[in-house]
């Protein structure tokens, strides 16, 4: 055990034995000394804390603090009713503090216990009650705009992770105050009956007992009991105020000394009012001129002061700041700091700002937050932080989304009105602006909300503005996905995944694969739009293949069939029959014939004549399975599924190409057409 903490468990047994040891007068002198200093420094504490958490350990303190001063009273109630007497200190306060007079020290007592019960420690129960639940209350809220911070890029995770521990710790100190401040109030209460036992108890003890005279009795215990009194209650009293000024004090970047002197005394006109006020007092009433005068002169001295600080303060801010841009100008930093680029932009005109207000009722950043959480589940992906800015280059109405500082996708939104995609056919009653729906290009209509209802009526699917840009940024990052799964990523990835599976990971990286090679398979998959969230899959066939082969590839391929049941679930419902396109058998043996090998691997060469035609009659069997409502699907040979990918990758990206392999066996499937050559 540390020193420090047996040095505190001495101490709390040390307060045990107190009460319940006889302490000698000199020992009991050194004590009461002590709870004077640890009062003081208590309040000295609490005055140059900047922030309540800072002192966090109060509520706890105070109770030691209480339990302390207890163990005091009691030990002097023991020495004064038994001995007569309870050290010098005791006796200095109980005769030199009040006066030598009697009355006077228990006035001076009355005045201390009235000010600390009624205004501190009722003010500091009050103020830590409602602190309190109103700390509680603000969490929720805190919490949210801690998040949206971290979604708008504008803190980092471990940041995130500090601000709500620290609401945390805010919530649990305030509700420690409030009940820590009835210690307080507690105290005040025990100390008036303590008066009372010392006084009665001993003008008894002292006329039986000690067979003292009746003036004797009552001179000699009352000085000892308003010197008993008068020692534990201006400890007392610091702690209360120090308690207070903690409950009272919000989070500022000074101590109160600091704020004091930079809040009263950033008004110098004020000042000037001050002391004329305090000069016209002298002049023209009975209050004596020679004692306003000088101190309206040091008032009025204090404000041209002040004020002449202020110009000087506020002339060097100026100069600074035009030095430092003038600086930033010239620094090589400036240029190093312009370089980065965010993985994903969501910039907006003026109009728009809405969206992002909260205080406007704009929820974009909690649909940003959950659109995360979405692309985590169905791909995987860890979607990093989402820039959110507004962009006085573009339209009002206008956005644009970025992937890597380039334009991927963007549109206008009326914010009063209703996105109306069309049924398939159209309805003369429906009235609005016509446009084309971001996400995939469909015909629709601007609506007001008057005609919203008849629109759902009539079949039409209807979006308010928030829910277009939401499913427009969901489709673009599973578009893009893979360009946002770099290397750095994909160590995040693994390392997630070693937590729980060490033995995999350490099995395949780096001893077979590479975080680069792993990292170009799972991107592949991503551009399929592939869910890479089964990794243990992943690797377990990257473990078993990659002795074999580095090829991306290939070894994507293998991934793919190992992944059959989910990619036979992510295609067909269960129970009904997957319809496909299915590869004939000129156009496989074509593709075939054309794969060329090379050092780095192969690759299709197939003739421009015979892509073409590829294209054409593909085009003519999608046209018409897009006509009927169906989603397109390609099937062919695993030998040639990745080759035939890529001969359609770039004008029909959308279009799944299956393999048999990677279907279940269990499935139904129809072939709705036939691609030939």
């Amino acid at each position: 055990m540390k020193a420090k903490d047996l040095t505190v468990l001495i101490g709390i047994i040390g307060i045990v034995l107190m009460m319940i040891l006889p302490i000698p007068s000199w020992l009991l002198d050194i004590l009461l000394v002590v709870n004077i200093a640890l009062a003081l420094t208590i309040i000295l504490v609490a005055m140059n804390t900047k922030d309540a958490l800072q002192f966090s350990i109060f509520p706890s303190l105070l109770l030691i603090t209480t339990l302390f001063r207890l163990a005091l009273n009691i030990s002097t109630t023991k020495l004064i009713l038994s001995d007569g007497e309870a050290g010098s200190v005791v006796a200095t306060f109980g005769s030199w503090v009040a006066g030598g007079e009697i009355a006077i020290g228990f006035i001076v007592f009355l005045i201390l216990v009235v000010v600390q019960f009624i205004v501190i420690t009722k003010g500091s129960e009050r103020v830590a009650e409602v602190g309190a639940r109103f700390t509680l209350d603000a969490m929720p809220g805190k919490q949210m705009s801690i998040d949206a911070d971290l979604n708008a890029g504008m803190i980092n995770e471990q940041q995130a992770r500090e601000r709500r521990r620290s609401v945390e710790r805010e919530a649990d100190f305030f509700g420690a105050m409030d009940g820590a401040s009835k210690f307080v109030k507690g105290d005040a209460i025990a100390s008036i009956i303590i008066l009372l036992i010392n006084l009665i108890g001993g003008f008894i003890i002292g006329m039986v007992v000690h067979s003292m005279e009746f003036a004797d009795a009552l001179s000699t215990y009352s000085i000892l009991t308003i010197g008993d009194g008068l020692v534990s209650q201006i400890p007392a009293l610091l702690i209360s105020t120090a308690a207070g000024l903690i409950v009272t004090r919000a989070s500022s970047e000074g101590n109160l000394a600091e704020d004091l002197t930079g809040q009263l005394m950033s008004y110098p006109k004020l000042l000037y009012i001050v002391a004329a006020t305090v000069a016209m007092l002298g002049l023209f009433t009975p209050i004596h001129a020679i004692t306003t005068l000088p101190l309206a002169g040091l008032l009025a001295y204090a404000a041209y002061s002040m004020g002449q600080n202020m110009n000087r303060k506020q002339i060097a801010e100026e100069q600074l700041v035009e030095e430092k841009q003038i600086e930033e100008v010239r620094s090589p930093e400036s240029v190093i700091n312009l370089l980065s680029v965010d993985p994903i932009e969501f910039e907006f005109g003026y109009g728009l700002i809405p969206l992002a207000d909260t205080g406007q009722g704009g929820d974009l950043l909690d649909r940003i937050i959950m659109i995360r959480r979405q692309c985590a589940l169905e791909m995987g992906l860890v979607v990093p932080v989402i820039r959110i800015r507004d962009n006085i280059q573009l339209k009002p109405n206008e956005y644009v989304i970025k992937i890597k500082g380039n334009n991927v996708g963007g549109g206008e939104l009326l914010l009063n009105h209703y996105l109306a995609m069309s049924p398939g056919y159209d309805d003369d009653s429906i009235n609005g602006i016509e446009t084309v729906e971001p996400s995939f290009g469909l015909p629709a209509l601007w609506i007001d909300e008057s005609v919203k209802e008849r629109a759902e009526l009539s079949g039409y699917t209807v979006v308010d503005p928030p829910s277009v840009v939401a499913t427009h940024l969901t489709e673009l990052i599973k578009r893009y996905g893979h360009e946002l799964l770099g290397r750095q990523e994909t160590k995040m990835l693994i390392d997630n995944l070693r937590e729980n599976y060490p033995v995999l990971v350490d099995e395949l990286i780096p001893s077979v694969l590479a975080v680069g090679d792993v990292q170009k398979v799972l991107g592949k998959l991503l551009r399929e739009k592939i869910s890479i969230r089964d990794l243990v899959t992943i690797f377990e066939t990257l473990a078993d293949y990659g002795t074999y082969t580095k090829d991306p590839d290939i070894l994507t391929e293998y991934v793919r069939q190992s992944l059959s049941r989910q990619i036979t679930q992510q295609f067909s419902q269960a129970g009904e029959t997957l319809r496909v396109i299915t590869v004939g058998p000129s156009l496989e043996k074509k593709i075939s014939e054309s794969v060329q090998q090379s050092e780095q691997g192969s690759y299709l060469a197939l003739d421009p004549v015979s892509t073409q035609t590829v294209y054409q009659r593909l085009t003519e069997q999608i046209n018409r399975l897009l006509q009927s409502g169906q989603q397109p699907i390609l099937l062919t040979s695993p030998t040639i599924r990745m080759y035939l990918r890529q001969v359609i990758e770039r004008t029909m990206q959308d279009i799944p190409v299956l393999s048999y392999s990677e279907l279940e066996p269990n499935i139904e499937i129809q072939s709705v057409g036939v691609v030939n050559l």
